[in-house]
């Protein structure tokens, strides 16, 4: 189930990341800080404040909770589906910074000379952006599915501890320690340290490739 929720919140943001990533790259908005800032936000606010108020966003009293019950049937809160808006939003920036940083990398240059030779914005983003911010877009991927492996505080204020549906591993190695099990804690934990370590091999390798091959001046 953890796997589940961390591939579906990693594909999802991929969908949804990069607008807005490219958008926080192109626009000349001046006041586009201010759309930075919210998307950053998860990165410095606690998980148990962020988890409070999507609990509060999506509860049967708020209208998309009231939505949500009316055309599916159930509430959000407690559930797979509101565990996982929960995560997409926890994870938010750790997919739409390296996008935006992979992004903002690409020349200008030829991204004007597409443009000037009548190619859409849309066609110039497919064809010439994307394949030259793919480390970024991967990088983006991976972090993003490694930090929903291992969230705690947002899963538990929003998701529960309900086995099958919204029990993670974090929660599963917190319910192990609670009961003195020590040694399930211990192997459960050794597992998400080795992939922790293999996503951050991952991503230095991909960085160090790109480096090599277009390496700063």
């Amino acid at each position: 189930m953890t796997v589940k929720l961390s591939a579906l919140t990693g594909m999802i943001l991929l969908v949804i990341g990069l607008p807005i990533a490219y958008w926080i790259s192109f626009s000349r908005w001046r006041w586009k800080f201010l759309i930075e800032s919210v998307v950053a936000l998860p990165l410095v606010l606690p998980p148990t404040v962020l988890g409070f108020y999507i609990l509060v966003a999506i509860g049967p009293r708020s209208p998309v909770g009231q939505l949500y019950a009316d055309l599916v049937g159930h509430n959000l809160p407690f559930t797979f589906e509101g565990l996982l808006f929960a995560s997409i939003l926890y994870s938010l920036p750790f997919a739409v910074q390296p996008f935006a940083s992979s992004f903002d990398q690409v020349d200008r240059r030829l991204i004007e000379a597409s443009w000037t030779l009548g190619v859409s914005r849309f066609k110039t983003f497919i064809k010439l952006i994307l394949p030259l911010s793919v480390t970024g877009v991967v990088t983006g991927f991976v972090l993003s599915f490694a930090h929903t492996l291992g969230e705690f505080g947002v899963v538990l204020m929003v998701g529960g501890n309900i086995e099958g549906v919204t029990r993670t591993v974090s929660i599963d190695i917190y319910d192990e320690v609670q009961a003195l099990n020590y040694a399930a804690a211990g192997k459960t934990s050794f597992f998400l340290l080795v992939i922790s370590y293999l996503v951050l091999i991952l991503v230095y390798s991909l960085n160090r490739t790109v480096w090599a091959a277009w390496p700063q001046k």
